[in-house]
C-alpha cells in the first residue's frame, strides 16, 4: 500500500474511535453537530533513493467549532489528535515518526455563524 493511504487509513480509524465525529473526502452537510474533525488534504514527498521507501507526508487536519467563546475546547480536541498522531509509530508496512506538528486556531466567518477553526499540519516521517 502507498504508505500516504496507508496513513491516512490508521488516522481515519484512531480519529474515529475518539468519539468526535469524523470526516473526510467532503465537508459535512449542513446541520452537522459541532464540533467535527476534518481529515484534510495530504501530500508525500519521497526521499531520492533507488533500494528503499522513505520519505515524508504532511497530514492536514481540521477541527471546527460553532461556539467561538469555547476555544479552549478546539484546543484540547487538537491536542488529542496530537496525541494520536505521536502515537503512531507504525502500521502493516512503515515505520513513522512525527517530524513536526504546525497548529493554528482562526476564526472562520464563511458562514452564517461565526465558527472556530483549528488547522494541524502534521509531518510524518516514513521509512
Amino acid at each position: 500500500m502507498d504508505p500516504q493511504q496507508e496513513l491516512f487509513s490508521t488516522l481515519l480509524t484512531e480519529l474515529k474511535n475518539t468519539g468526535y465525529d469524523v470526516y473526510d473526502g467532503f465537508l459535512p452537510p449542513d446541520n452537522t453537530p459541532y464540533p467535527f474533525v476534518y481529515l484534510a488534504d495530504n501530500q508525500q514527498i519521497d526521499d531520492r533513493n533507488k533500494t528503499a521507501v522513505f520519505g515524508s507526508v504532511y497530514q492536514t487536519i481540521d477541527v471546527w467549532n460553532n461556539n467561538p467563546k469555547k476555544r479552549g475546547d478546539v484546543s484540547q480536541i487538537l491536542l488529542k489528535i496530537k496525541g494520536i498522531c505521536r502515537a503512531i509509530r507504525r502500521t502493516s508496512n512503515f515505520n513513522w515518526d512525527v517530524r513536526n506538528i504546525e497548529q493554528r486556531i482562526l476564526s472562520d466567518t464563511t458562514t452564517t455563524q461565526p465558527l472556530l477553526h483549528g488547522i494541524l499540519n502534521v509531518e510524518f516521517y516514513f521509512d
